[in-house]
């Protein structure tokens, strides 16, 4: 591949990016956000080198990459975007010096500021049982969409799995009897998720009664549906769920916001950490390790207020 030039617009530039782009798709399975996330971000870099005079590829070095994220910094962008620019920049050089387009990695002491990592926002067990519990009432009439709702808001707390990937489960996937549901995470790794029977009986009511009601003859074959018998998609999910949690009068809450809220409960009911990254699709033990900072701050909070000498 030609790359002398990286210039806006320069042939070689965009059959660099696309050959960078189907290495992040093919390679590392990232998302299709993620790999436009990260598109975006090198052609960015790859701009900001050609305006200071680095015109080919292999004449970008340590000094550019600080001075592009440095800039980024005095535009006031969030840690967490320079954050994932500095990855995105390690990942391209990383992968450029492999395919042998340079012969050194200019990136290998690029350091970027960790994007903040604040605690996981949860619900406690009481406002999530009224969350459902108002669902459960509500579906009671038999409507289709209450019926839907009412699954879908059960099986996002009982499986702590990603709003995508419930909704892009399908009927195959589903199993009430085993009480399972097999979805696909991040990187295409699917995993079995189990369920309890609040959950099965939610799920069972609205395939036999609620999702017949919605289903057209071009439907998919989702587990959910939107109104017109589509795929629910996650927008329509998370609208769900806000909806809910204004409806019970509970604090708003989003679908992430119950994964990290199932994730809290397993480990204050005694889960162990490898059980909980097995259920949420970590792929990193460290991520999971997250949600027992909350339960370590929750037990100060009730310490404090319950102990005499707190």
């Amino acid at each position: 591949m030609n790359v002398a030039e990286i210039t806006a617009g320069s042939p070689s530039r965009a059959s660099l990016l696309g050959a960078f782009s189907d290495h992040l798709t093919a390679q590392r399975g990232m998302s299709e956000h993620s790999v436009r996330a990260y598109m975006g971000d090198v052609d960015q870099l790859l701009g900001y080198a050609s305006r200071h005079g680095r015109n080919a590829l292999s004449d970008i070095d340590l000094p550019t990459l600080r001075g592009w994220l440095a800039s980024m910094a005095t535009s006031h962008r969030s840690r967490a975007t320079i954050a994932r620019r500095g990855a995105a920049a390690r990942t391209f050089f990383a992968w450029a010096t492999r395919s042998e387009l340079i012969s050194t990695d200019p990136a290998l002491r690029l350091a970027t500021a960790r994007a903040a990592a604040p605690l996981p926002t949860v619900l406690r067990t009481e406002p999530v049982a009224r969350l459902l519990d108002a669902a459960g009432q509500r579906a009671a009439d038999g409507d289709a969409i209450h019926l839907r709702d009412w699954a879908l808001l059960e099986l996002l707390y009982a499986t702590g799995v990603r709003v995508g990937e419930v909704v892009g489960s399908d009927l195959a996937d589903a199993d009430p009897s085993e009480r399972t549901i097999r979805v696909v995470g991040k990187g295409d790794k699917e995993r079995v998720v189990p369920f309890g029977r609040p959950a099965e009986l939610a799920l069972r009511a609205w395939l036999e009664r609620g999702r017949p009601q919605l289903v057209q003859p071009a439907s998919p074959k989702a587990v959910f549906l939107g109104r017109r018998g589509g795929r629910l998609d996650q927008r329509q999910a998370r609208a769900v769920v806000h909806q809910a949690a204004a409806l019970a009068g509970v604090d708003d809450v989003a679908p992430h916001g119950l994964r990290h809220t199932a994730a809290t409960h397993l480990l204050e009911g005694g889960s162990d950490l490898r059980s909980v990254q097995e259920i949420l699709g970590h792929s990193s033990l460290a991520t999971t390790q997250r949600y027992t900072h909350v339960s370590a701050e929750r037990l100060r909070s009730a310490f404090q207020q319950a102990h005499p000498r707190a």
